[in-house]
């Protein structure tokens, strides 16, 4: 696996393009995963693990990795199916999501793809095995499915929505601008509901979507009725979303008329400061790195 990532930083100009790319991998089966490459730090066969008494049971270990302790999270476990109960020919994806960073344990590891999202699609509804995915889509004749690592982590350790009373306070002077309801597109069903809840701790209505072509679709729909920002207070929008990510769905909000004057927060649990410098290439106002209540919950303060 060694050098398979060196060049992430610099896969940058995919962003914006409405492109990914993937690192696949296989856990207790032939079915294939994939996760975004911007989440991964480095890949590496699985460490000496260290048990930690009262750990979750979906820990399989710590590991000491470049100086930095780790938790190391058994994959197939933690989506419900059978423990991984060798690592010795494991692999360990060190990822890095909502501001910490993990390692996910792993049978293989295969290769990068690149892909267009609009060829990512939401898994179908009602799926009970989808249950910890975010999308799907086809590779070699195969499904491919992309985990919804933002639920994972929350069953582990659930993040907090709490917003500071004196938020909630200053927010409550905003008087009409208030009553202004709220999109939000996000993919991960955790994180809609953890947004959702944050904003209604400060009085305000959200309108929920699960990507950003379902985004555009219903800004655009809610345009052909009159000044959208008479309709809207701002858009708080994922990254990396299926159909359309979300500087893919700012770029085309600056480029309508109608919807070229909203407001735009981006929220997502990528990290990097690559990802920020493209906040003004898309012409978003504000990029805020999942979770924190009262740091979203200030951005939206300010954009009232």
């Amino acid at each position: 696996m060694a050098g398979i990532l060196d060049s992430v930083n610099q896969r940058t100009q995919l962003v914006g393009q409405n492109r990914l790319e993937l690192l696949l991998f296989k856990l207790n089966g032939r079915q294939r995963f994939g996760i975004n490459v911007f989440k991964v730090k480095e890949v590496l066969q699985c460490p000496n693990l260290t048990s930690l008494p009262q750990r979750h049971p979906v820990i399989k270990g710590v590991a000491s990795i470049r100086g930095q302790t780790i938790s190391i999270i058994d994959l197939s476990k933690a989506m419900g199916g059978r423990p991984t109960e060798h690592t010795e020919n494991c692999f360990a994806i060190i990822s890095e999501y909502n501001r910490s960073v993990q390692g996910f344990l792993v049978n293989s590891v295969e290769r990068i793809i690149n892909v267009n999202w609009e060829s990512i699609l939401p898994p179908p509804k009602g799926a009970g095995r989808f249950n910890y995915m975010t999308a799907v889509t086809e590779i070699d004749g195969e499904l491919v499915e992309i985990l919804d690592v933002e639920k994972i982590l929350d069953e582990i350790s659930p993040a907090s929505t709490r917003v500071n009373s004196a938020i909630i306070e200053q927010v409550s002077h905003h008087g009409d601008r208030q009553h202004k309801p709220i999109l939000i597109a996000d993919d991960s069903s955790v994180a809609r509901r953890q947004i959702q809840k944050a904003m209604e701790a400060l009085g305000l209505q959200c309108i929920v979507t699960e990507n950003g072509k379902q985004a555009l679709n219903k800004l655009v729909e809610m345009a052909e009725q009159g000044p959208i920002t008479d309709q809207l207070a701002m858009v708080i929008s994922d990254v990396e979303m299926p159909e359309m990510d979300g500087y893919t769905l700012t770029a085309e909000i600056r480029s309508n008329p109608r919807l070229k004057d909203l407001h735009v927060i981006l929220h997502t649990s990528l990290s990097g400061v690559f990802n920020k410098a493209l906040v003004e290439k898309v012409g978003a106002n504000n990029f805020i790195a999942k979770f924190h209540p009262d740091e979203l919950a200030s951005a939206v303060n300010s954009a009232l």
